[in-house]
């Protein structure tokens, strides 16, 4: 059996050749050309799109597949049902023709407040078109809620002032905008919005109290306070000692060495300015209630409120944030944004982690709610020198202030807000 193989000559290949190259640049020009039609297309029409909610789309198909049922079955009700439904939708589209031209503003007065004071808001609406504009609804997002505005149709240059409140029953920030526009049809089937501002924050601060300076820890030291490192250049005189080749001759005690022969040179104790680290756990397991914790922050930010005008250093570190100390605005401004924070980390890690980059305390304040245990508050004074002074205050809600011994730390109970004064006098 003799088997017969046929080969493509030379010359087929080369006539296929030619074909194929003007095949492939006829379909990259055709690709081209899509692209040049499709893109503009696309981008004129999303504009539309955007505006359908998921109603309008639904009755569009509704009506569609009706129409074209009733078509193809001959049924004149599924017709008049079809044209009924897309009808609907072309009418609706109707209301989102049309743009307006606004300057919009949105004010807070005040900005910052205390928790239960009045904060009002004023949105301010002008047509800046040279022709009348629509009644149009305005929406103004505020914290968790929505306000909603209808404003009256506005000739050339007229204003028109909406007044909102704003709920400062809880401490927060509290976002006022972006400031809204909206125009849609009564079905809603059709909505489209334009942002006219941007956000802006009101700062709801923390109650505080007023504590007295003299309070322990939050002593102002004009002048530093008096460590037991010994140095050859202070205020605080501690004892004389022999001359060494080098000692500065300005504290050499001229009338002692006359006396012994020898040159004698002042030694002194160390002051330092006194540095303050308030330690203030947010950790949401260490707290019973969502109260106890705002008190707790009302104690974090009493006690920095008052270092801070006393003009000492001072670090205030939470769970995943440190709080500006700079000013006291910019402290209470932070101090809002103080969250329940869920994790799994110890107490004394914590602590840790939050303070290792902090320069070494004289004084530190831990803060935390009453499911810290005592060991916790412990294990955190365990953390820094014998020499820092260590204030533990558990806040618990409803509680008797009451100090409790753990091992040489006085752990200290703050029922209430207005306790902090009276404890902080008895702090050691």
């Amino acid at each position: 059996m003799t088997t017969t193989v046929e080969h493509e000559s030379p010359q087929s290949t080369t006539r296929l050749s030619p074909l194929l190259t003007r095949a492939a640049t006829t379909t990259q020009r055709v690709r081209q050309g899509l692209a040049t039609f499709v893109v503009p297309v696309t981008k004129a029409i999303h504009p539309f799109f955007a505006t359908v909610s998921s109603t309008g789309w639904l009755v569009a198909v509704v009506g569609v597949v009706l129409l074209a049922a009733g078509l193809v079955l001959g049924w004149a009700e599924l017709v008049f049902a079809g044209a009924a439904f897309v009808s609907a939708f072309a009418i609706a589209a109707l209301f989102t023709i049309g743009r307006s031209r606004f300057a919009v503003s949105v004010r807070l007065n005040p900005r910052r407040v205390t928790v239960g004071e009045r904060a009002v808001g004023e949105m301010i609406v002008t047509n800046t078109a040279k022709r009348n504009s629509l009644a149009t609804t305005f929406e103004l997002p505020v914290g968790d809620g929505l306000a909603v505005f209808d404003v009256p149709g506005l000739t050339p240059d007229d204003v028109s002032e909406e007044l909102f409140a704003v709920p400062t029953e809880r401490r927060a920030v509290i976002i006022a905008g972006p400031a809204r526009s909206v125009r849609g049809d009564r079905l809603g089937l059709f909505r489209r919005s334009v942002d006219w501002t941007d956000p802006i924050e009101l700062f709801v601060h923390p109650r505080v109290v007023r504590l007295h300076p003299t309070a322990a820890g939050l002593v102002r030291d004009l002048e530093g306070q008096i460590t037991k490192k010994i140095t050859n250049n202070d205020i605080s005189f501690h004892a004389l000692r022999d001359y060494v080749r080098g000692d500065d001759v300005r504290y050499v005690h001229w009338r002692s060495s006359a006396r012994t022969g020898q040159l004698m040179v002042r030694q002194f104790e160390e002051s330092r300015r006194s540095q303050l680290t308030i330690v203030h756990s947010a950790n949401r397991r260490y707290y019973a209630s969502d109260d106890e914790f705002e008190t707790a922050v009302s104690v974090t930010a009493s006690i920095a409120t008052q270092v801070i005008r006393d003009a000492t250093d001072i670090n205030v570190v939470s769970e995943g944030m440190r709080l500006r100390t700079h000013t006291l605005q910019a402290m209470l401004d932070d101090s809002c944004r103080i969250q329940p924070f869920d994790s799994d980390e110890s107490a004394r890690d914590f602590a840790r982690n939050a303070t290792k980059r902090l320069p070494d305390p004289s004084v530190v304040v831990i803060v935390a709610g009453s499911m810290m245990d005592a060991g916790d508050y412990r294990s955190i004074q365990r953390l820094f020198s014998g020499e820092v002074n260590v204030i533990a205050l558990r806040v618990a809600e409803g509680g008797q202030p009451r100090v409790q011994d753990v091992a040489g730390l006085q752990v200290y109970t703050i029922g209430a807000l207005r306790d902090l004064t009276r404890i902080m006098e008895k702090a050691q």
